[in-house]
């Protein structure tokens, strides 16, 4: 069921019951979404994915960031307490923008900090490899911010553009994609790697074939535990977790242009069914 609804304004709430806010070009960014849900069970969610402008990866900057500053405008009138990019592209392009922009009306993560921190926290002097699509591999944003660092972590980057299609399509779990993910994961630019980055919002779909692969020779760190554990993080500082509930907390799913295809992966991505609701971004 689709309705098509203007932005709800209520009136603010007490400042650890207001929701957290995350938005994507699509619907990569539920993979956040599930695991922001799994480890905090009382938030509420405010999701947008932006499935008009998708996919934000060939997009230029100034496009994912008037699309990015719209969006925080439904977000913040829905009170976020926090907003989280859940979108490489988004975060490489607009989070500093989207951060001067919502000031000190909410904290804003992105995808891209966390794992850097972390991996700057865990693995310093050690090798470690990403895989993400072209633009995510292209853009070098994980190996400026890896070397910035200066914790001496040895950053080996690949693109693996065929891994978001297969995921979407629903063509995984099986021999073929063993087959696919392990001729990627065999590539020279991936040898002797320690821990591996999935720099996609799409590959916690595949992080057990790819564990599989590895058969616990290499750490799989999946970006979005890492992302819902900083966010845990942030909220417990500054005291504003939501407090438990007997009921768990209604979520709210909006997508810029209502698609079946978007309302069949929603599931998939983010393990439960949920109502969209249709929100266009100009109109």
């Amino acid at each position: 069921m689709i309705t098509s609804a203007p932005a709800p304004s209520h009136s603010a709430a007490a400042s650890d019951t207001r929701p957290i806010g995350m938005f994507d070009s699509g619907i990569g960014g539920l993979t956040v979404a599930r695991a922001v849900a799994q480890r905090l069970p009382h938030e509420r969610i405010v999701y947008f994915g932006d499935t008009a402008h998708l996919p934000y990866g060939d997009k230029s900057a100034a496009a994912i960031q008037a699309y990015s500053v719209k969006i925080c405008d439904l977000l913040l009138r829905q009170h976020c307490k926090l907003i989280m990019i859940a979108c490489n592209s988004a975060s490489a392009a607009a989070y500093e923008l989207v951060r001067e922009y919502v000031g000190s009306k909410a904290r804003v993560l992105n995808v891209i900090d966390p794992i850097v921190a972390h991996l700057g926290r865990t693995y310093p002097g050690r090798h470690v490899g990403l895989i993400g699509t072209k633009q995510t591999v292209n853009s070098n944003v994980y190996k400026k911010k890896v070397d910035d660092l200066d914790a001496g972590v040895d950053l080996q980057s690949l693109a693996t553009p065929l891994l978001v299609p297969m995921i979407e399509e629903g063509f995984f779990k099986n021999s073929i994609s063993d087959d696919i993910i392990g001729t990627y994961l065999s590539n020279a630019a991936l040898a002797d790697i320690e821990a591996l980055v999935l720099a996609c919002t799409h590959y916690p779909l595949i992080k057990e074939q790819i564990a599989r692969y590895y058969a616990g020779r290499v750490d799989v760190l999946d970006a979005s535990d890492v992302v819902a554990a900083d966010a845990e993080a942030y909220l417990a500082a500054h005291g504003l977790l939501a407090p438990a509930a007997v009921a768990p907390p209604l979520h709210h799913f909006y997508v810029s242009d209502f698609t079946r295809s978007f309302e069949e992966s929603t599931r998939l991505f983010f393990g439960q069914e949920v109502h969209l609701e249709h929100y266009p971004l100009w109109e």
